[in-house]
């Protein structure tokens, strides 16, 4: 009887005995399936946890690997899954990745941990833009591709057309490609022996060193830290002192085991074969993604290639709406990044919303799901402001500053030049949309780098465009332009030197830094313009006037007034010579004048909230 949970694995005598006998590396199979959003590999994961008999059929759920309410609510896979599946005598070591461009890394550490990968294509849609970037990853690491079109029961699945677009990309004759439907069952099964049969095992080094990757990670509130690891070469055993040769540091492994989909404690796992691993480490950023375990007592010469810290693309400030909650707040994030180390975040204090946190994260899709994770886990009502970049200054002296704040840009007279993130961004979408996606990009100050047509219907598009023009709105405004048919993958390339302005909005003269942005000096006129109008709206009326300015350092570039409330001061008059009249009108023009001079502008918290979630 093997104990399972919170236990080792020991017979009830007391003596220790592997739970599972070793595995020949030549009946595995580790393999991850790609695909882009809503084409299907949650709902193909399904049907292959059911005809291997991992999950009882009373048990079975929809996306039974998403273990997220937000992964169910929105279909998509935010945190990627591994799973042990038998089927013919073969083990086969499934991982579903998310889809999204935002979790691309991780992406390419379970395809490091893999020997293949299911490419799953919408039968109806075709190869989309993030299906390609993940299938150029899988070439690169050199795996074996089993393709698949998914969704032939639909009425407009075209699995001929979209066959003959997988044979031009891929190379793999139309014929081997699988038709399958991943909701009813259709040759699913086929699917299981094609990966037996294509995908290559794990291949053993002769030294027995022990070498093993984590390829994902997240906390328990009990366990700590749980690690998924693929060991490469030699043995991972329990109660076996281990160094993560990345973070320099020394563990003891509490407890070994394997994902049946249940966690199943073993006494080891051999070459080739996928589990998990608990260490009693707190903080997840002590077993990132890519991480190298070995031996401590022989460790291995190397580390395995491809191991990267984390790199936020895109900051925004968040601010509790109500300021009685900032201790919440700071321990919700302290809790949230034990569990999700790639976001960062440093006080900050504004004028206009009081004290939160300046974050940073991997991109739109990630900064969205912290913050709804941040309200629904916590209880937390939040403001963010407007998404910004990173960007790089050579000042006058020749140093070089990084800021992710725009109201951290220095005065223009104080640097040579800035630069700012660009990006290669593929789109690919119907032919009828090219010209009016071409013209997007352009307004966004894109350069064409590629135009290549995937089919007589459809074509890819690659455009050069800075990190700043796609984080607003530019996703939305594609599906928009395309009704919703193109799709958009992206890759950052480094930084370019731009004109590039900081505008600041002032109340009444009074710089409010929740407003500040930086734009390129072509688009400073539209923003400013476009945001004195907007708060003009929201703003509420004074006792006196208030001027809404968009400046440039010190010029302004636009202006709107709120008008200030007119208190009748004459109504009290009932005759008499119109002197009197001027005389109190004159009194209540002085007194403007001079509340306007020495008064502060009383604007309630949710007018910012107001202006700021029109932004979004």
């Amino acid at each position: 009887m093997i104990a399972r949970g919170w236990f080792s694995p020991t017979l009830l005598d007391g003596s220790f005995k592997e739970a599972m006998t070793s595995i020949d590396p030549q009946k595995i199979r580790n393999i991850a399936i790609i695909a882009h959003i809503d084409h299907g590999k949650s709902t193909l994961a399904d049907r292959l946890l059911e005809l291997c008999g991992a999950v009882e059929a009373r048990e079975m759920r929809a996306q039974y690997l998403d273990s997220m309410d937000l992964e169910r609510e929105r279909g998509i896979t935010i945190k990627l899954q591994s799973v042990k599946l038998e089927w013919n005598g073969y083990v086969i070591n499934l991982i579903d990745t998310p889809g999204h461009v935002d979790f691309g890394y991780e992406v390419s550490r379970s395809l490091a941990a893999c020997e293949g990968v299911i490419l799953v294509v919408d039968a109806a849609q075709g190869i989309e833009a993030q299906t390609l970037a993940n299938t150029y990853l899988a070439l690169e690491n050199d795996l074996e591709i089993v393709p698949v079109l998914n969704k032939i029961d639909l009425p407009a699945a075209d699995p001929v057309r979209n066959g003959a677009e997988m044979e031009q990309i891929l190379g793999t004759p139309a014929d081997e490609i699988l038709l399958i439907s991943a909701k009813t069952g259709q040759g699913v099964e086929e699917l299981l022996s094609a990966i037996i049969d294509r995908v290559p095992p794990p291949t053993v080094a002769d030294d027995g060193e022990l070498q093993a990757l984590i390829f994902d990670s997240h906390f328990d509130n009990y366990r700590g830290v749980v690690s998924s690891v693929r060991v490469m070469n030699g043995r991972l055993t329990s109660r076996q002192k281990v160094l993560f040769m990345n973070a320099n540091a020394t563990h003891e492994t509490d407890e070994i085991g394997v994902r049946t989909p249940d966690n199943t404690p073993v006494a080891s796992l051999g070459p080739g074969e996928v589990g998990y691993l608990i260490a009693g480490i707190k903080d997840v950023r002590d077993a990132r993604s890519g991480e190298t375990i070995t031996s401590s007592a022989s460790p291995a010469t190397t580390a395995l290639e491809g191991y990267r810290e984390p790199k936020p693309m895109v900051f925004c400030g968040l601010y509790p709406v109500d300021g009685d909650d900032l201790e919440d707040f700071r321990d919700a994030l302290d809790k949230l990044r034990l569990d999700d180390g790639s976001f960062t975040f440093e006080p900050e204090t504004s004028t206009a919303l009081g004290f939160g946190f300046r974050c940073g994260f991997l991109g739109l899709l990630h900064m969205e799901i912290v913050r709804e994770r941040l309200q629904r886990e916590f209880d937390l009502n939040l403001i963010a402001t407007s998404p910004s970049v990173e960007y790089r200054i050579t000042l006058n002296n020749g140093d070089e500053k990084v800021i992710d704040n725009p109201s951290a840009l220095p005065a223009s007279g104080d640097w040579q030049k800035i630069e700012e993130p660009y990006l290669n961004a593929t789109m690919i979408t119907p032919s009828d949309y090219t010209g009016t996606l071409m013209d997007l990009c352009q307004t966004r100050r894109g350069q064409l780098e590629k135009m290549e047509y995937l089919s007589p219907e459809r074509l890819e598009l690659v455009y050069k465009i800075p990190l700043a023009e796609v984080v607003l709105d530019f996703f939305d405004q594609l599906k928009s332009r395309s009704q919703g048919y193109a799709s958009l993958d992206y890759e950052a390339i480094g930084y370019d030197v731009g004109d590039l302005v900081r505008v600041d909005i002032l109340f009444n003269g009074e710089q409010i830094d929740a407003f500040s942005t930086v734009v390129h000096r072509d688009s400073a006129y539209a923003y400013g313009k476009r945001t004195a109008e907007k708060l003009k709206e929201i703003i509420p009326r004074q006792q006196f006037e208030v001027p809404i300015q968009a400046a440039i350092g010190g010029r302004i570039i636009a202006r709107e007034t709120v008008k200030a409330f007119r208190k009748d001061v004459t109504e009290k008059l009932y005759g008499g010579d119109i002197t009197r009249k001027n005389k109190l009108l004159k009194k209540q023009k002085e007194g403007k004048r001079k509340m306007k001079s020495i008064g502060r502008i009383e604007i309630p918290p949710d007018t910012f909230i107001r202006a700021l979630r029109l932004d979004d």
